[in-house]
């Protein structure tokens, strides 16, 4: 008997079937049901059950070859690093920074004592301005107290001789 057979009569069984009222159910009879599509099985032919096995042969071998991929990929990219670390423009590259932070780290030292001595001479100056401004002010203030001091004893030395003659007149009135 062919597939096409069995499923004709299988479906003959269910349409000839009790039916249970307001359910919509019907009531066969199990074992001719499962000879039935034991017979189905049985009569299938082998290319299906081959289709089937090769289909998950095919998704097996698919899944390992994307693994495989993945792996292959991975190892290119790690390979590719490499290459890129021992070329010569990678080495060049490298070899360029480190005389560009070299050049910087002299530029900044050399700032760094410029800006030493720049600050070592204003300061230098700053010191002796401030001098010449004490000597200065020490000279004039010298000047002024010899000034203060010469018309202090002219007053002193005045006021003295009124003192004296003061002194002469009261000896003359006795």
């Amino acid at each position: 008997m062919n597939v096409m057979k069995l499923l004709e009569y299988l479906s003959d069984i269910i349409d000839t079937s009790t039916k249970l009222p307001m359910t919509g159910k019907a009531v066969v009879n199990k074992k001719e049901v499962c000879e039935v599509i034991n017979d189905i099985i049985s009569a299938l032919p082998d290319e299906l059950k081959k289709a089937q096995w090769i289909i998950n042969e095919k998704d097996r071998i698919l899944s390992d070859a994307l693994k495989e991929a993945d792996i292959i990929r991975r190892r290119n990219a790690q390979n590719i690093m490499k290459e890129i670390e021992e070329h010569d423009i990678t080495k060049e590259a490298k070899i360029n920074a480190e005389e560009i932070i070299t050049s910087a780290q002299n530029s900044a030292k050399d700032i760094k004592i410029a800006s030493r001595d720049y600050a070592n001479n204003v300061l230098k100056d700053l010191d002796r301005e401030i001098k010449e401004i004490n000597d200065v002010t020490l000279s004039n203030i010298k000047s002024e107290m010899e000034k203060f001091l010469v018309n202090y004893q002219k007053k002193v030395n005045c006021t003295r001789d009124i003192i004296k003659e003061n002194i002469k007149e009261v000896k003359k009135i006795q």
